[in-house]
């Protein structure tokens, strides 16, 4: 097992990578090509697979973000797009409404509904930033009890 293989595998171990994460963090260690040897065997030893970070990334942060933040941080962490299209239609079966996962958010942050204009701003700053949509923000900041 060379060196690189061995620092993957370390990575590994410590939490799920997508690939091109790990590619990151190799960069500094080999050629490029060298780097996609390795991610090559490890997708194939079943060490690596960017539908099992997909899933681990769901499980942790679902309930506390929105459709829009998850897909952003999945792109940008390299995921591929049907991937994420297809781990958020799971989602959508097995999780609360993110009408409810937002009003959960909210709770824990709020103590009461917004007052004032600035008060409604700044708490839809809040949710807009948890990636919560608009429609979403508005229905659950306009009654937030129902």
């Amino acid at each position: 097992m060379s060196d690189l293989t061995r620092r993957a595998v370390s990575l590994l171990a410590r939490r799920e990578y997508s690939r091109a994460e790990l590619a990151r963090k190799l960069a500094p260690l080999a050629t490029p090509d060298e780097i996609e040897t390795v991610l090559d065997e490890l997708a194939r030893a079943g060490l690596q697979s960017d539908a099992r970070f997909a899933e681990s990334y769901f499980r942790s942060q679902a309930a506390r973000l929105g459709v829009a933040r998850l897909r952003q941080t999945l792109r940008q962490k390299g995921v591929a797009a049907e991937l994420i299209d297809e781990r958020i239609a799971r989602l959508s079966n097995e999780l609360p409404d993110e009408l409810e996962r937002a009003r959960a958010v909210w709770q824990k942050k709020f103590a009461a509904a917004p007052v004032d204009r600035g008060d409604w701003a700044r708490q839809a700053r809040f949710l807009q930033g948890r990636g919560f949509s608009v429609e979403v923000i508005r229905k659950l900041l306009k009654d937030p009890e129902a």
